[in-house]
């Protein structure tokens, strides 16, 4: 769910996996030309245009998020309302996982991303909603976001942790992530029994050791 570059890396690995996909944008035309894939129009703040959407989905990756500075409102409709509006689709379709995408730093009121209009305060609301609904869930919480490496960067290896392991002190101070490595994340919970129902943070780091995603999100005992 959702049209921005988070979206698209969850779009792709799945298309490339050969799993059946359905994308719901705004603007369906920027995931349209993958191939194997159904793109259909539809606006989360707009909860008539989810079910059809929802119509034989068994899983949902939510990885929507309010962009535009300028609106005040935005977090709250996009990233908070808009979440519920999924969550609630999600369920009169009878979805059998949700998988969540927020952020590092969810339950920090003082998180500079806060002086975007709450946006953390939002998304951890959201947060707490999917965990109430009853559907079977994972919430990713991923550190910086990056598309791609810059020049002499290593990519890491992912290191996944409870949530609050990273942010303000004494918590461990965060980390990046490739966004693609985050969809493989998202993917790998899809399928893996170990993530239902937890909360995982997730950083890349060079000298961290190669895991699978089943060693990982076993490692991670919160719910």
């Amino acid at each position: 769910m959702g049209d921005g570059r988070g979206t698209r890396a969850v779009v792709d690995l799945l298309a490339l996996k050969g799993v059946p996909v359905r994308a719901l944008a705004r603007d369906p035309s920027k995931v349209a030309i993958i191939s194997g894939v159904e793109a259909v129009r539809g606006d989360v703040t707009v909860f008539a245009s989810l079910p059809p959407a929802m119509d034989g989905v068994s899983t949902v990756v939510c990885a929507t998020g309010a962009r535009d500075p300028r609106d005040p409102l935005g977090p709250f409709n996009v990233d908070y309302q808009g979440t519920l509006n999924l969550i609630a689709a999600a369920r009169q379709a009878g979805v059998k996982h949700f998988v969540f995408v927020t952020s590092i730093g969810a339950d920090e009121l003082i998180n500079p991303l806060n002086l975007f209009w709450g946006v953390l305060f939002w998304k951890r609301w959201a947060e707490q909603e999917l965990q109430r609904s009853g559907l079977t869930y994972t919430i990713v919480r991923p550190g910086g976001l990056k598309s791609k490496l810059g020049q002499g960067e290593v990519a890491g290896n992912v290191v996944m942790a409870s949530p609050n392991t990273y942010g303000f002190p004494p918590a461990k101070k965060s980390g990046s992530i490739l966004r693609s490595q985050v969809a493989e994340v998202c993917v790998a919970a899809l399928s893996e029994p170990a993530a239902a129902n937890k909360v995982v943070e997730v950083i890349a780091e060079r000298d961290a050791p190669s895991r699978t995603y089943a060693e990982l999100f076993s490692a991670v005992n919160w719910y």
